[in-house]
């Protein structure tokens, strides 16, 4: 996992690293969006868009802030428990030929975090496919003091991916969590978002194709 803190402007520059993957790839134009639903007290209806790069080899999520309310979760004294933990889970759905299969391989997310001394942060992202009971998932943890926007990369290896199956379509569903977490006895307050002060996230997931045995 690499953590960096950088600028609103490089974020918006930040694009999935490839990594070395199959020559063996499905073409393009047969690889679609053909649906995506999500639910979740991060995401409430009409806050995420999904698109697709060009080669089919980046999937990026926008949490939309303007059409709804912020992914945001938050401690502190005067606040109720159930902010400290939002979670988005969504539901993508892509028609694809029957003798390929993808995998989630990394992702790249972006966001705001401020926390006081004695509270810590979980940013996970756990992947799976419908009707699998194996997951691949990854996380990012943050511990104050600590005011400032981040940039995180995260990489599956190849040995624990989530391989769709051969021969059916299944959903991809992707659970993102945010939690925090304060000491026993400790005051502190702070919150964290998945996007930078003044812009929408995206959450860029990288995924790897191969052909069916």
């Amino acid at each position: 996992m690499k953590f960096l803190a950088v600028s609103s402007l490089l974020l918006s520059a930040v694009l999935a690293t490839p990594l070395p993957q199959s020559t063996v790839v499905p073409d393009p134009s047969q690889v679609q969006i053909s649906d995506i639903s999500y639910a979740g007290t991060g995401c409430p209806p009409g806050t995420v868009g999904l698109s697709f790069t060009t080669n089919k080899k980046t999937l990026a999520l926008v949490f939309d802030k303007y059409r709804g309310l912020r992914y945001v979760a938050s401690i502190g004294p005067a606040i109720p428990i159930t902010e400290s933990r939002k979670y988005c889970q969504i539901n993508i759905n892509l028609d694809y030929p029957g003798d390929f299969q993808y995998s989630v391989f990394s992702s790249d997310y972006s966001g705001y975090v401020n926390l006081d001394a004695g509270v810590t942060c979980l940013q996970k992202s756990i992947y799976y496919f419908s009707g699998s009971t194996a997951q691949a998932s990854t996380q990012a943890n943050f511990t104050g003091p600590l005011s400032q926007d981040y940039w995180i990369h995260n990489e599956v290896p190849l040995s624990s991916a989530v391989w769709s199956p051969c021969g059916s379509v299944k959903a991809l569903n992707i659970n993102s969590q945010l939690r925090l977490y304060s000491t026993p006895n400790n005051n502190g307050s702070g919150f964290t978002t998945t996007e930078s002060i003044g812009e929408n996230d995206t959450f860029n997931v990288g995924v790897r194709w191969q052909a069916c045995k």
